[in-house]
């Protein structure tokens, strides 16, 4: 496996200056955001796609830098009820398409989105229970009219591109947010859908990380790791439960917050997610995004580093039984 890092964590800087520190950790790849939520800061498709030399400046940074790229991202809605931001996301996805295909990429991290609850709707509508039956029908609506349609249209434009990986995150508040919603998607559209896989999403839905890793990585699906944790609060969530609306920048009363590797769940929680991907055949990237409120992005992202060169696995798996 190899050590990744979702590059906006440190948007502030300058790409160069960015990979000079990422190198200076012991970074081995990069994963760079192209447009939606993890903005445009290191990569933005509108100069690259344009400018021949800008590009080869960009791919010549990388290289210079020993690093690879594992995926570009561009996270966002696609198929909000708002045209006008469904938009903007949808040509945002379909450039950062012709940017992997420039660059020889041929993995994009990015969200399943969710529409609303009919054609008149003005914001997205999440649908988690299954009764009163109005629900149902909101969710039959919004897969078999949107969802399903908009992915295999946009699947079809991104495999002419040469990019055959469309790697869900799944993220509550998006129609693909566990395991039956990844497989269901990825069953209707076709194999090129798969998982960015985020484990502190899954946490604090009361998910198993490991059981999952398997569940899809015996599916094929797994096509990329992002290496983020969650702290189930030990005094909120008894009290309110795991479904939280209080800002995240309120970490005190939350009942989960996110947090670098290791401050979440304990370093045996972390070897155990290792394994679980190296039996499942998964051995490509372990993808830094810190997004832990109580460090700084310097701390968060340095003590994540040290926690997860102390776990993972870097060197070929072994194809017999050296031990005999």
């Amino acid at each position: 496996m190899k050590l990744g890092v979702l590059t906006n964590v440190v948007a502030n800087k300058p790409f160069p200056e960015a990979l000079d520190y990422f190198q200076s950790l012991g970074i081995q790849m990069i994963e760079v955001g192209c447009g939606g939520y993890p903005g445009k800061d290191h990569a933005d498709p509108a100069i690259l796609l344009n400018d021949e030399a800008k590009l080869e400046e960009f791919k010549k940074t990388v290289a210079d830098h020993g690093m690879q790229i594992s995926a570009l991202s561009c996270h966002g809605n696609p198929i909000h009820p708002n045209k006008e931001i469904a938009k903007k996301y949808d040509d945002d996805m379909h450039n950062a398409v012709l940017l992997a295909e420039k660059l020889g990429i041929d993995c994009l991290n990015t969200f399943s989105g969710c529409p609303g609850d009919c054609e008149t709707a003005k914001y997205p509508n999440w649908v988690t229970c299954a009764w009163p039956d109005d629900y149902g029908a909101v969710l039959e609506w919004q897969w078999n009219e949107v969802l399903i349609p908009y992915w295999k249209n946009f699947v079809a434009f991104a495999k002419e591109h040469g990019v055959n990986k469309i790697a869900l995150e799944m993220h509550p508040g998006f129609c693909v947010y566990n395991t039956h919603s990844l497989l269901k998607l990825r069953e209707a559209v076709g194999p090129e859908i798969g998982a960015n896989f985020d484990p502190s999403h899954l946490i604090w839905q009361g998910m198993d990380p490991c059981a999952c890793i398997r569940e899809i990585g015996k599916a094929g699906a797994l096509f990329h790791f992002h290496a983020k944790d969650t702290r189930i609060d030990p005094y909120n969530t008894p009290v309110n439960g795991v479904l939280d609306t209080q800002h995240y920048s309120d970490e005190i009363h939350r009942s989960w917050i996110f947090r670098s590797v290791g401050y979440g769940n304990d370093m045996r929680y972390w070897k155990d997610i290792v394994s679980n991907l190296r039996l499942v055949g998964y051995d490509y990237v372990m993808s830094i995004e810190h997004e832990d409120s109580l460090m700084s992005q310097n701390e968060g992202l340095t003590k994540a580093v040290s926690f997860l060169k102390e776990v993972m696995t870097f060197e070929d798996k072994m194809t017999d039984m050296w031990w005999a």
